[in-house]
């Protein structure tokens, strides 16, 4: 077997260190999610539980500064060449160029960005998009219960967020304390992407789902709710249904999961 030289060692030592500290620098820290299994908001037909294995999540949600190092290392998806099947003509409308925002903005969510290119991120950085039904668990997380989503206090300072109109970008990241599982920001600064956004497919209408009295045509969504005083959850899983793949939004962001 042919040996390496010092200096050879060396270099490729130092090439080894280079990588490791530019994934570093592109992966945001995440935290350990523990298994569960629940009651989701929108039950199954059967009226079943969801279980989710161990799973790693972003403490904060990718940033405008972390997106460009990743356009900087994958080029095709910046704003003039990212395909339009890929994303619609507001991709990255909000950056002034292709290095993206400077100061302050660096540090606020990523928004205008589609599902497509918020997988390429994650699968850059070594993840993926979290799935619904582990974002919704993590999210069910106050600052000392895993599961808050039947306290009325929780579910409101929710949906202040939700009502308050947004007329600029979002604040810089990590604005919020962090829940109990140290996840910062799950609500109160964008809504998020996740993997299978249109996997609750929610009908508002009941004349779809059967009902003969085409009069009554409304409250066909709340039907399957495990709750249906969750207003915040409502407006959560209707704004997933009503997007699609290559949307890039104003107040849609994203972070990253990855497996243990």
């Amino acid at each position: 077997m042919m040996s390496l030289r010092p200096a050879a060692m060396l270099t490729c030592a130092l090439m080894a260190i280079g990588a490791a500290s530019a994934l570093a620098q592109t992966t945001p820290r995440r935290v350990r999610v523990h298994a569960a299994t629940y009651v989701p908001f929108y039950r199954a037909s059967d009226g079943g539980t969801v279980s989710v294995s161990d799973f790693d999540l972003d403490v904060d949600p990718v940033t405008n500064e972390e997106f460009a190092s990743f356009v900087a290392a994958s080029p095709r998806w910046s704003r003039d060449r990212v395909p339009a099947l890929f994303a619609d003509d507001r991709y990255l409308s909000h950056w002034p160029n292709a290095a993206g925002p400077a100061g302050a903005d660096r540090t606020r969510p990523v928004t205008y960005v589609s599902w497509f290119a918020a997988s390429a991120y994650c699968r850059w950085a070594g993840g993926r998009l979290p799935t619904e039904a582990e974002w919704e668990w993590a999210a069910r997380a106050d600052e000392r219960r895993p599961d808050a989503s039947d306290d009325p206090a929780f579910v409101d300072r929710i949906l202040t967020w939700y009502a308050r109109p947004s007329a600029g970008l979002p604040a810089p990241v990590g604005s919020g304390a962090p829940n109990f599982w140290g996840v910062r920001d799950m609500h109160g600064l964008t809504w998020e992407w996740v993997e299978d956004f249109a996997g609750s497919l929610v009908s508002g209408d009941n004349r779809q789902l059967g009902d003969r009295e085409t009069e009554r045509f409304c409250g066909g969504a709340s039907a399957s709710a495990a709750d249906v005083r969750n207003y915040a959850a409502f407006m959560r899983y209707a704004m997933r249904t009503s997007v699609e793949a290559d949307y890039a939004i104003r107040n849609m962001g994203f972070r990253c999961a990855s497996d243990p």
